[in-house]
């Protein structure tokens, strides 16, 4: 199942601090990613380690957890908790892996609209600091 080696290594780089250099040992060059705010996909490596570099800062807190998995063949769905200025954040993340477990697509939803709210605030502001 490609979708466990891949969650291993996702797990791994998540808790060794979600360094842009090792997003990219597991991260397909034509990978895309989903943002729950960006209406666009947001095709390419680079682009698709630049939002989980930033969602690893933003999101990734003390309180920062994941509570379930469900896999199945390629595809996982990881839902988390986390806050962030008081606010209780609920997300689920969805991904795609090839066969090797490279990630080939990634899709963030958040909930409730106030975390949304706080989430592409944070967000915006990591993106913005990481290109300057």
């Amino acid at each position: 199942m490609s979708a466990r080696k891949g969650l291993e290594n996702w797990h791994r780089i998540l808790n060794g601090g979600n360094q842009p250099e090792e997003l990219a040992t597991i991260i397909r060059e034509d990978a895309v990613f989903h943002s729950p705010v960006v209406h666009t996909p947001q095709m390419g490596r680079d682009i698709v380690i630049a939002y989980l570099a930033a969602a690893g800062v933003v999101l990734n807190t003390d309180k920062f957890h994941y509570a379930r998995e469900l896999v199945d063949g390629n595809q996982a769905m990881l839902e988390f908790y986390t806050e962030l200025d008081g606010i209780q954040i609920n997300g689920i993340d969805l991904i795609t892996f090839d066969d090797d477990g490279m990630i080939t697509d990634f899709k963030v939803m958040v909930r409730p609209l106030k975390a949304i709210n706080k989430v592409w605030e944070m967000m915006g502001a990591q993106l913005a600091k990481a290109s300057a």
